[in-house]
């Protein structure tokens, strides 16, 4: 039965454990003393729906959870106030870890895999999903996929999403991004990369926000998706839909932890969206939210007050 109905649903089929510490080094051989671990619940959509938190707005989280690790998250992510529906797996859910080199200031992320699915347990979560789709959502499917979940997944999850009157927003990576970019069926609402990303799956660099939104546009064109966000780091996003192209520049800022910053920016585009703004309003309220994570330490993610600030600085030029 759905608890909520609330605008935005996100959906994370492969969520984790996030555990965040330093050492004073990160060298080989011996033992690594490590400071006072940070533990959240983490994941692309998990992320979102907590970004969406601290950006004064709100969710429903369907999330595959599995095992004591599962456990534990979906104990913290309940405890946020975030409205959940769980989805059984079996399986531990992945851990991830983010590691602070002090000496350099660097930081370390490594990612273990998920649980692998067998192919009922993929039918069954598309039956769980049905019901919590509704006529006006906004569904933010983020985050990557676990081993045996077709890489295709994201297309069918589309087609249900618009059988309900709703849209999905996709952000995934690998190849489920690669399949997302081929999209045979109805184009996804809105559809997020990186620069990196885009030339993983097309072959080709890009050495201006013009080139990123050239590709961008041929994705549209192609019926992959209505709308492409796609960022260059530290630089700024391209905002690209079939008849505007724009390039928002955030203002200098000192990067602490990149974790996170995508799903603020993804959680920011959202919430604008669902009340009603523009496209180019939402990619520059997501560039001021990815701002603002990046500006706080290990796995914790945006601030409203922070992103507020960064929003009256962000530019958008015409590209």
């Amino acid at each position: 039965m759905v608890r909520s109905m609330s605008d935005i649903l996100t959906i994370t089929l492969n969520p984790a454990l996030d555990v965040a510490t330093s050492v004073d080094a990160v060298v080989p051989g011996p033992k690594l003393r490590c400071a006072e671990p940070r533990y959240d619940p983490g994941g692309g959509g998990v992320n979102v729906s907590r970004a969406l938190l601290r950006l004064e707005g709100s969710s429903q989280a369907f999330v595959a959870f599995g095992g004591e690790t599962g456990s534990m998250a979906l104990s913290m992510l309940k405890a946020e106030g975030i409205d959940v529906a769980h989805f059984p797996t079996a399986g531990n859910t992945r851990q991830s870890f983010a590691i602070l080199d002090e000496s350099t200031g660097k930081q370390f992320r490594f990612q273990l895999p998920g649980p692998v699915w067998q192919p009922d347990q993929t039918e069954r979560m598309r039956a769980a999903l049905e019901p919590h789709l509704a006529k006006g959502r906004i569904a933010v499917m983020s985050g990557s996929l676990p081993p045996g979940v077709p890489a295709g997944i994201a297309s069918t999850v589309n087609q249900m999403v618009i059988d309900k009157g709703a849209q999905l927003f996709l952000d995934t990576s690998g190849e489920a991004l690669e399949a997302a970019a081929a999209n045979p069926g109805p184009p996804f609402a809105l559809l997020r990369m990186d620069g990196a990303e885009a030339t993983e799956v097309s072959g080709k660099n890009f050495a201006s926000p013009a080139e990123l939104a050239d590709y961008g546009r041929e994705l549209i064109r192609s019926g992959a998706a209505e709308r492409l966000v796609m960022s260059i780091g530290a630089q700024g996003t391209v905002g690209v839909t079939v008849d505007d192209r724009f390039f928002c520049c955030p203002p200098k800022i000192e990067t602490l932890s990149a974790v996170g910053a995508g799903d603020s920016m993804v959680a920011a585009i959202a919430l604008e969206l669902s009340r009603g703004g523009s496209f180019r309003d939402a990619v520059r309220h997501g560039v001021a939210a990815a701002g603002s994570a990046v500006m706080t330490p290990a796995t914790q993610l945006c601030s409203k007050a922070t992103a507020d600030e960064i929003l009256e600085k962000v530019v958008t030029e015409e590209i």
